[in-house]
């Protein structure tokens, strides 16, 4: 720094915790939550506990050290849960919001996928963008992946930039940053063509609208010159099915407190729904990652390269306003393809990204990236060891540790308690602008309990490197149908613990917790089935009524009045239809 010259602006932040009147709660939360989860990991694998077999048969021994390091791990993995929410807890962060720089060279982006994104939906979003207030030269732009003709004519009609790849061999490569049929090959064509002429690009997905403050709540962080990129959380407008309900609160950990925790590491990942990039950082990282969540990988580049200008690692800020609103899944069809989606996404950044992180980038960075990353693998391993655990000693008679039934369900109620208090008393830094405030969020712990199983096919998919695709989720109103064989991977599990639990009652395997965590399992993996079939059986019942409705509002009224002579039937007059101007 020159001598007199004032020193350059860096993101300035409020510690969640810090503001709250009555921290030693959560003090007390966090350190019990974990020390209680510690302990009955401990009370599980210690020495004295461990079941001991004189002279039995071998394979059994072999399939009681099986149950043990299950046990033990499945206990590992909530004191790493429980772990990560505390530590985000103590550490989260709000930015403190700096107006823009003015002047500055703004693209805003979305994208189109003639044939799987309405026409009308993307109109929505082009009208939200050209609401956005910004002090500088701002171009819309559409990204048309199939140059449609009445794609090209909205634009026209809204003075909006259209760009397409269409027939460009270059930007239509099989695999790459400009891989054909992809949103980061689309995006980085665009980058290719356009990118030296702006400064920043913000982007909503299709389905997403703007608010007219998105650009000045987003820009002013990077007066800083090491901001490689802004994000907002995810808000559903489409908040009217349960399956929508649910999904919007199960992100409210990741929204309302990890991303928070990312800010502490200046790290927080990269969102793809809503965001603002500086090119020049992004094109320093070769662009949008080849993923088949490209957000995520793009943002793991990114924070793991340097800003040639200053030397010090690029970094990203996480603001909680709500800037943008979208569409989320309303179907269960679609929820689980998101899920698949977004877990296939994190296996691929591990199995590929994450071995290039050690001793390359700052420690506290890697702690937070790797607690985000491990969240899927952990609930998918989790599952399949609680499973493994029923099967094995529900069939078998496998025990790897003899404790008393009594103390590990008193031990595993107090820890679970602590862990569901924990998460209670983050629920006060919700940003969900639907959920109201004090609700406890039940429905998204349930939808994260029951994700479990298609985070384990995904993993299994991508252990055995089976091809995994992006699939646009239908949007516009539109909703896949939900049919039995949506609940297939479900369907199985449940198979598997409905026969263990029968066997267990013929072959006297009869240990109280055992049978319990069976049918938890059972309940968990039925759950989704059940939901389905009460909301189906409720539409069904509202249409019927609507239907009985709309025939007594068009049915003509039957009178028996005297005449002197028979007439011709009269037509009642049936009132004209009305519209409320939505579709």
């Amino acid at each position: 720094m020159e001598p007199g010259r004032k020193a350059a602006y860096r993101v300035q932040y409020r510690s969640l915790l810090s503001r709250e009147p009555r921290r030693i709660r959560a003090v007390l939360l966090m350190a019990l939550a974990p020390l209680l989860s510690g302990v009955l990991l401990v009370y599980l694998v210690w020495p004295t506990h461990r079941t001991v077999r004189e002279g039995g048969d071998r394979w059994l021994i072999a399939f009681d050290h099986v149950m043990l390091g299950s046990i033990g791990l499945i206990a590992f993995f909530m004191l790493v849960n429980v772990v990560s929410v505390a530590h985000a807890t103590m550490v989260a962060q709000d930015p403190v919001p700096v107006p823009a720089e003015t002047g500055t060279r703004v693209a805003f982006l979305t994208t189109y996928v003639p044939g799987k994104e309405p026409l009308a939906m993307v109109r929505d979003t082009l009208e939200g963008a050209g609401r956005l207030r910004h002090s500088g030269p701002l171009d819309i732009w559409l990204l048309d992946e199939g140059d449609s003709p009445a794609a090209r004519a909205l634009c026209e009609e809204l003075g909006v930039r259209h760009f397409t790849r269409r027939g460009v061999p270059e930007w239509n490569r099989p695999s790459g940053v400009h891989k054909a049929r992809t949103k980061h090959g689309n995006y980085n064509a665009w980058i290719a063509m356009h990118g030296d002429d702006y400064d920043f690009f913000a982007s909503v997905d299709t389905d997403h609208i703007p608010l007219p403050n998105f650009l000045e709540r987003m820009l002013g962080y990077f007066r800083d010159p090491d901001i490689a990129f802004v994000v907002g959380p995810q808000v559903y407008g489409n908040y009217t099915s349960p399956v929508t309900k649910a999904a919007e609160s199960q992100q409210f950990l990741f929204h309302a407190l990890i991303q928070r925790a990312g800010n502490r590491y200046r790290a927080p990942m990269f969102v793809g729904t809503n965001n603002a990039v500086r090119i020049t950082a992004l094109k320093q990282a070769g662009g949008l990652y080849d993923s088949i969540t490209e957000d995520m990988a793009t943002g793991f580049e990114l924070h793991r390269r340097r800003n040639p200008l200053t030397g010090r690692f690029w970094r990203s800020v996480y603001t909680p306003d709500v800037l943008a609103v979208g569409e989320g899944p309303a179907s269960w069809t679609d929820f689980f393809t998101q899920q698949l989606r977004w877990s296939r996404g994190t296996y691929e950044t591990l199995f590929k990204q994450y071995w290039k992180a050690p001793f390359r980038v700052p420690p506290g960075r890697l702690f937070s990236y790797t607690m985000m990353l491990v969240y899927y693998p952990m609930t998918a391993v989790n599952w399949f060891l609680g499973i493994l655990s029923c099967v094995l000693f529900l069939w078998l008679g496998a025990s790897g540790t003899q404790v008393s039934s009594s103390v590990l369900l008193m031990l595993y109620s107090d820890a679970a308690a602590l862990q569901i208090g924990l998460y209670l008393w983050n629920r006060r830094h919700n940003v969900s602008p639907h959920e109201p405030e004090g609700s406890g969020g039940l429905a998204g712990m349930a939808m994260s309990a029951l994700s479990a199983p298609i985070y384990l096919k995904s993993l299994g998919s991508a252990v055995l490197r089976t091809h995994g695709r992006f699939v646009v989720t239908p949007k516009g109103g539109e909703a896949s149908p939900d049919r039995l064989l949506t609940f297939r991977v479900h369907f199985f599990w449940a198979a598997v613990l409905v026969a263990s639990l029968l066997a267990s009652f013929l072959l006297g395997h009869s240990h109280v917790a055992m049978r319990t965590w069976a049918l938890l399992a059972l309940a968990t993996a039925l759950a989704p089935v059940a939901v389905w079939a009460w909301t189906a059986r409720q539409e069904r019942a509202e249409a019927a009524r609507a239907a009985t409705t709309l025939m007594a509002l068009a049915a003509p009224e039957t009178r028996h009045v005297p005449q002197p002579a028979p007439q011709p039937a009269a037509v009642p007059a049936i009132p004209p239809k009305t519209t409320t101007g939505g579709n």
